[in-house]
This record gives C-alpha cells, structure tokens and sequence, in this order.
C-alpha cells in the first residue's frame, strides 16, 4: 500500500512517498504479521559534499543508534530482536524483503526503508557505489543475525513479538509515519463493539444495523 504521510520536514527532509507493506511468513523466515514494512521514497533531500554524516546526524536526534557504513548483505537474513533501519546515500540496489517469495524494491540515494524485527532482507543487485547507513532503537543495538535456518523457528517467533516498539520515527521523530502506522498496528483490537455493530462469530466478518459485511483478508 501506498500513501502520502506529511510529516511537516525539517530542513534537509522532504516529504516522502510511503510504502506499507504487512509480510507474512515464508517458511523458515518468519517476517513480521504485526507491524509493516515501510519504504520513504525520496526522504532525505542529500547534501552533496557529505551525505552520509546527514543521514546519521538525523537518525541520532531521533534515538536511533548503533550506526554503521557499507552495502547490504546478499544472502537472506534477519534480526529476531531488532528493529532496523537503512538510508541510503549513494547508488541503488534491488533490495527483497520477506525471504524467497517476498518483494522486491529499488532502494536510491536519498531513501529510507524501516524493517521491523524478522524480516528477512539481502541485496538482490546493487550498483557498484551503492551504500546505506544502518541504525536501530534505543536498547536495540546488540542484534542478532538469523539465516532462517532449520530450528531457529518457533523461538525466534517468540523474540520478535517482545521486540519493543521504537520512541520515535528515524527520520522524522515523534509525529513520523512509523510512529503513526506501528502504534495504531500493534493496539489490541477491541474486544467490544460500538453502537450499531455486532461482532460475527465468523472471521472476517462485521454487521453493521444488521448488515454483514465480509472485511478482505491482509494481503501478502
């Protein structure tokens, strides 16, 4: 899903195109069915001189550390106890996210992408100057590294779901479209309804004044 989020940018920032995505499990990758993916098409308006130092000089007002340089690893892998996010500041790469099955996106010089804990990700093709900025939340820098190997399921499912929400967005802070799009993600539904509605006993279904109407099923 695509939308535009205004995050009233600071200098240095523009207003992203964001990208959510829910990724559901690929076999041995267990991806995240609770909190999305989410892509910043075009967020950081780069300096020409030293774009890397803004992008971490951002990410470290916002909380976010644990900061590292260099390309993405080209295999399939993912952090069971972290959060992470990449901007990137020079190049481009085909970036899969979700394991085997999953998407695939161009990530530029300029972009952001926040991968919550257990998605699997690897560089799928990149140019030759292509590089990110790494950082995670606060208490979230000592992370691991999984491979979606055989045993490393159901004990990883378990860390991903204690994996606290972070404070703040990376790049745009307390009001970013993380913020927005996690919170209201990870709220337990309701386990009343309002007035006019009645809980169906069938999932996916609502009735509304005595309408019953099917909700559709996430897509992948």
């Amino acid at each position: 899903m695509s939308q535009k989020i205004p995050p009233s940018p600071q200098p240095g920032l523009k207003e992203p195109k964001v990208t959510s995505k829910i990724l559901k499990a690929d076999g041995g990758f267990p991806n995240n069915e609770r909190l999305p993916l989410l892509i910043y098409h075009g967020a950081f308006d780069l300096v020409q001189d030293d774009p890397a130092s803004q992008i971490e000089a951002v990410f470290d007002s916002n909380v976010w550390g644990g900061m590292w340089r260099n390309g993405l690893h080209s295999h399939h892998h993912y952090h069971s106890n972290a959060h992470e996010v990449l901007g990137c500041y020079t190049g481009s790469a085909r970036i899969q996210f979700g394991g085997p099955s999953g998407i695939i996106t161009t990530l530029e010089a300029g972009d952001v992408v926040i991968i919550p804990a257990g998605v699997a990700h690897k560089n799928a093709g990149s140019s030759a100057n292509f590089r990110i900025i790494g950082a995670y939340p606060h208490g979230q820098h000592n992370y691991d590294l999984r491979r979606g190997l055989p045993g490393e399921r159901p004990k990883v499912d378990e860390h991903i779901a204690s994996v606290a929400l972070p404070d703040s967005d990376p790049v745009y802070g307390a009001s970013g479209p993380l913020v927005l799009e996690w919170k209201l993600m990870a709220k337990p539904r309701p386990q009343t309804a309002p007035s006019g509605v009645t809980l169906s006993k069938t999932p996916g279904k609502i009735e509304v004044s005595g309408i019953s109407k099917t909700q559709p099923p996430v897509g992948r």
